[in-house]
């Protein structure tokens, strides 16, 4: 009866301890999972943007810009943590970068599977001498999280595991960690091997530019073929964020936005996820260390839609949109109603060539109203009407910060017409005149009297002039001759 008694007491107290712990990833050791503060304020997912720092379960987080890096939220994020198997980003990353064949087969080593026992695995393990593929390793290091195919990849990049830990150090130096140290290849407990959520967030910045890293984080059920010791492993991704719900399976922590990334887990790391997640253009990364089994994808949900409701992504196009230029044309006809001012539309100069611009709401607002510092505006055309709908007005340029250009046309949107009766141009009298074929112009009644008239008019008024001279020097005369009469 007293046997029974200590039995019942030992289960009651494994179930106490299972309402705050769980089993870790990487050890047997069990995780105290951390809970929330009583005075923290209730979380409304209507207003993401109210996000604070006490409503993640977290003891550690950072969300980035994935493109620029700019940190948009974080909670103790230069904090010495342990990262568990997000260690594993940083492997797989430099597998890609340093093995060209990524078909070519491997063997597993003595020394890659010397794990410790309680090490994740892919099921069946791998065994000493199975030759796999080296992109299947890829696959199982990523998304079951294996350790030996973690010591393969650092084996088949550098020889041995100590030389690829050194490259590790070297590699997240010139990255811009400055409180990162790797100890291993795949994140086993090591009280030497640690990081902090901003340096792992600028890691996984640099794993996610590789399309093949993005590929393989972003797989939910891959199969790895059967080998000579083992038979076919099914595989599904540990980060349940990114498993769509099914009838069998309601998984509630599914996030429709989400584009991969890693999980980890052991007694010292707690429950660690780096994520990714992308939402009409705009690309976020979030770091969650030493949160709970749940609150890694819930503290993850409520960074990235904290981040998507500070954020917008928008093409060039879109921008100019938000502030289109209108322009004063002249010699407009005095029948168009608009008094000559001409929408000009933007459109791409090269199909299917265009850009997004990533910034914060306010940024955006900043851009679109001071378009002239954004962009580069020329005008390939004077304003004077005639102008035909659809006609190239100018151009905007947009400059990429990898120096990259992509250019616009300013399009008329609509026809104005010249004013009616307008007096030609000297440029118009000289183009008339260049495409006349006869040099000379025609023989007209016009042409004669606009000759004629002319000279007519002249010896009229020379020929009264001289008459009335002469009648002048006669009167003259009359007169002196009547003065010389009287004298006498």
């Amino acid at each position: 009866m007293t046997m029974k008694r200590l039995l019942c007491a030992l289960l009651a107290l494994m179930l106490l301890l299972g309402s705050f712990a769980a089993l870790a990833e990487d050890t047997g050791d069990q995780i105290v999972e951390p809970t929330l503060s009583p005075d923290a304020e209730k979380y409304d997912p209507e207003h993401p943007e109210d996000l604070s720092e006490d409503q993640l379960y977290a003891q550690s987080a950072i969300l980035i810009e994935a493109n620029t890096g700019f940190v948009i939220f974080e909670k103790n994020a230069d904090a010495i943590m342990y990262p568990a198997s997000t260690t594993k980003i940083l492997t797989t990353l430099l597998g890609l970068m340093m093995v060209e064949d990524l078909d070519q087969t491997v063997i597993v080593s003595e020394t890659a599977a010397d794990v410790p026992s309680d090490s994740s695995h892919m099921s069946p393990s791998l065994q000493v001498g199975e030759e796999i593929s080296f992109r299947d390793i890829l696959y199982g290091t990523l998304m079951v999280s294996d350790n030996m195919a973690a010591n393969v990849i650092a084996e088949t990049v550098s020889g041995s595991i100590g030389a690829f830990v050194d490259l590790m150090n070297q590699a997240v130096a010139t990255f811009g960690c400055t409180s990162t140290h790797f100890a291993n290849a795949h994140g086993y407990h090591d009280f030497n091997h640690y990081t902090t959520v901003r340096d792992m967030a600028l890691i996984a910045k640099e794993a996610m530019k590789d399309p093949t890293f993005r590929e393989i984080v972003s797989t939910v059920n891959y199969t790895i073929p059967r080998s000579q010791m083992a038979r076919a492993r099914n595989m599904t991704t540990k980060s349940r964020i990114m498993i769509p719900p099914t009838e069998e399976n309601d998984n509630k922590y599914y996030y429709e936005f989400a584009t991969g990334i890693k999980t980890g887990s052991h007694s010292q790391a707690g429950y660690c996820f780096v994520g990714s997640a992308e939402k009409e253009g705009v690309e976020l990364i979030s770091v969650v260390f030493y949160t709970s089994n749940r609150g890694r994808w819930s503290d993850t949900k409520k960074l990235m839609e904290y981040g998507f409701s500070q954020y917008t992504s928008v093409t060039p196009v879109d921008l100019y949109n938000m502030n289109p230029i209108t322009i004063d044309t002249n010699n407009y006809s005095l029948k168009d109603t608009n008094m000559g001012r001409l929408p000009l539309s933007c459109v791409p100069a090269e199909k299917g060539k265009t850009v997004k611009i990533t910034a914060t709401n306010e940024e955006i607002e900043i851009m679109a109203s001071n378009l002239r510092s954004t962009m580069l505006i020329e005008f390939v055309r004077d304003f004077k009407a005639p102008i035909e709908a659809g006609e190239v007005i100018g151009t905007m340029t947009y400059f990429q910060d990898n120096g990259n250009e992509v250019t616009y046309n300013l399009i008329a949107s609509r026809s104005v017409n010249q004013r009616e009766n307008a007096p030609p141009t000297l440029e118009e009298i000289v183009e008339m005149t260049e495409k006349d074929p006869n040099p000379f112009p025609p023989i007209t009644v016009e042409f004669v009297l606009s000759i004629v008239l002319p000279i007519a008019a002249v010896w009229f008024l020379i020929a009264t002039g001289i008459k009335h001279i002469k009648r002048r020097r006669k009167k003259k005369v009359k007169i002196k001759n009547n003065i010389k009469q009287y004298l006498k």
